[in-house]
């Protein structure tokens, strides 16, 4: 009997060591975290899941670096940089969306109609951002230089500030704050990513994690997926979630999310190529001091468990 009790107390104190798991995961404002929740997919994890809220993708990718998250959602262009500033991380699963959102945006009253109206203005965007990206593409675009327009880097909320308090011209941004400001009249739209940016957004991973948290990584991987076709199939019901944990009024996020069509895209050669684009428009504007083989930041082996959640969310 004792030997019994004894076996059992070690297989206790063994258990699985998914269930001692702790998964760190870094999101945005109203990102992966409401759309999982509204989805439902976050039942009967086999780990225990700790989010972390960031502004923006600049410091969240900053405390991936530094080891305090394990993965984290961001855009193309942040997580170019910080790819390319030797961050120990790789793209694990990756979404494309509608680039409406991706927007230079002028105060209403602002004399500015178009891009070409703010040569020798100043927009603010945070620096290796996808509002930068933004705005290089249009100053390729327009057949500028950098030294056409004055750009100031702040973080999302210094930048709102800075706009409404006529500090800068214009502000190149991101969703959700492009939907907060048009939705309320309080800014407009003068350019936008459509046709300029490629729309993407990565989820990201420490390479430790990798391989030490893979069947975590794995299982959020496939949630996520879920999440995201759940998300654009039921657009009204993910803003009701939405909208309640980030405490802003559901037409911001209803906006947003019916323009955006956001959905799953398991990392193939397309995603690599445009990856590339980034990096090197980057690049030709001195941002990384050398070409980044975008080949080299992704790991596709995350790539069924995309497929599978995708899929069961289509069932």
């Amino acid at each position: 009997m004792r030997l019994i009790l004894a076996l059992a107390a070690l297989a206790l104190a063994l258990g699985p060591a998914s269930a001692q798991t702790i998964l760190r995961v870094g999101d945005q404002k109203g990102g992966s975290r409401a759309l999982m929740e509204a989805a439902g997919v976050l039942g009967d994890l086999p780990y225990r899941l700790e989010w972390k809220e960031f502004p923006a993708a600049a410091p969240l990718l900053e405390a991936l670096n530094a080891g305090a998250i394990d993965t984290g959602i961001a855009g193309d262009a942040p997580f170019t940089f910080a790819a390319a500033a030797g961050a120990p991380i790789k793209a694990i699963f990756a979404i494309r969306q509608n680039q409406a959102g991706l927007a230079v945006l002028v105060r209403p009253d602002s004399p500015v109609r178009t891009f070409a109206d703010l040569k020798g203005k100043r927009i603010a965007t945070g620096r290796g951002s996808i509002g930068h990206q933004l705005v290089l593409a249009s100053l390729e675009q327009a057949q500028w230089t950098p030294e056409d327009v004055g750009l100031t880097f702040l973080l999302p909320s210094d930048a709102q500030t800075a706009l409404l308090s006529r500090s800068v011209d214009a502000w190149a941004t991101w969703e959700p704050y492009t939907s907060q400001l048009e939705s309320t009249g309080r800014a407009r739209v003068v350019a936008d990513g459509r046709g300029l940016t490629p729309g993407l957004s990565f989820q990201a991973a420490r390479d430790d994690a990798i391989a030490t948290k893979r069947p975590a990584l794995e299982d959020f991987v496939r949630r996520l997926a879920k999440a995201r076709v759940w998300g654009t199939a039921h657009p009204e019901a993910f803003a009701r979630s939405w909208s309640a944990l980030v405490g802003l009024p559901e037409s911001v996020p209803l906006w947003w999310f019916k323009r955006a069509d956001i959905r799953p895209a398991p990392i193939d050669p397309a995603i690599v190529a445009d990856a590339q684009k980034v990096a090197d428009l980057y690049q030709r504007h001195g941002l990384i001091p050398r070409r980044v083989e975008a080949s080299s930041v992704f790991d596709t082996s995350f790539n069924d468990a995309a497929r599978s959640g995708a899929g069961a969310a289509t069932q």
